[in-house]
């Protein structure tokens, strides 16, 4: 299995990796980093490979408008997560606020892209042989049934037929296998568990957007929920309450519900809850804080066992015991 990126009109190669398909359970890992200067192209490649899995973790930014040319030649099961922000007018570092991923399977082909300039872009790609992704999944499961029979046909298709939203859980996998300071063994047990894990969160959230389908969201609802998501990221601490949010996105209460369960595979209470988690272990972690008092205050809790509480049934642990 061959994956190969470049810049249209471009010699160099943005990545270039050969990958055996054959799936073995005890395989060795290969990682290198690739850094990409020169115009039109800002580009920081994290790259990890073995028998039948290519990881890219690529962190890049283009000064004018560009083409990116991709070729994979041979069968391959792409898991890809893309999370996009504009640098245009921002007098402070933007978020990365837009953020999509899917699974698909990708027969041998070429394609090719446009993407914007002053937008920095962090792309994070799995790309898995059949015989890795077969090896990984229940392939008995009814989920699994039309996408594996499309496969079965070499016809390119995509889980889902529209991109969803990434989870906070979605990106806690995927900080940890990028910052994941293991090696040997241990890397590859480590890797090989988060790759599932995140795997899982795509299924889980996929599942729950099938199960919805019938409720329908036209394209002037999904502006208001991403609407509403905006608010959400930037205001967790003290989120509007529902009603509020709902006037605020013109939608009416129960539509505000039903569809950001649907559209985004989880409940508002569970989208800040997680919010609130995410950025409490990271004051633990990064900021080395450990009051927990003060930190339960700087995430929204007004009660420091409430706050106890909540972070054990997210993490499986009090945040007193998290290793800085």
């Amino acid at each position: 299995m061959l994956i190969k990126a470049k810049i249209e009109n471009h010699n160099e190669w943005l990545f270039l990796e050969e990958i055996p398909e054959k799936y073995i359970h005890n395989h060795r890992l290969s990682e290198r980093e690739i850094n990409i200067r020169h115009s039109p192209v800002h580009m920081r490649n994290y790259q990890l490979s073995t028998n039948g899995l290519f990881l890219l973790h690529s962190e890049m930014s283009f000064n004018q408008k560009v083409r990116i040319e991709t070729e994979v030649e041979g069968d391959a099961i792409a898991s890809q997560f893309i999370f996009v922000k504009d640098r245009a007018g921002s007098k402070t570092k933007p978020r990365y606020g837009r953020s999509r991923h899917n699974i698909r399977y990708i027969p041998a082909q070429k394609e090719s892209y446009e993407v914007k300039a002053d937008t920095d872009y962090i792309y994070f790609l799995i790309v898995l042989s059949k015989d890795y992704y077969l090896n990984l999944v229940d392939v008995s499961s009814p989920l699994q049934e039309g996408f594996i029979h499309e496969m079965e046909k070499g016809v390119f298709s995509s889980f889902m037929d529209e991109d969803l939203y990434v989870t906070p859980e979605m990106r806690t996998s995927i900080e940890s296998i990028r910052e994941c300071k293991q090696d040997g063994d241990l890397k590859r047990m480590f890797t090989d568990a988060r790759i599932l894990e995140l795997i899982m969160y795509q299924l889980e959230q996929f599942s729950q957007y099938i199960q919805d389908e019938k409720e329908i969201l036209q394209g002037t609802d999904i502006e208001k929920l991403e609407h509403v998501r905006e608010i959400l990221e930037s205001n967790f601490i003290d989120p509007p309450a529902q009603k509020e949010l709902a006037r605020i996105a013109l939608l009416n209460e129960s539509k505000l519900r039903t569809g950001f369960k649907k559209y985004f595979g989880t409940t508002i209470y569970d989208f800040v809850t997680r919010l609130r988690m995410v950025e409490a272990r990271r004051l633990i972690v990064e900021e080395k804080k450990n009051n927990m008092y003060e930190i339960g205050n700087l995430v929204g809790f007004k009660h420091q066992a409430s706050f106890t509480n909540a972070f054990k049934r997210y993490y499986g642990m009090p945040p007193s015991e998290v290793r800085l």
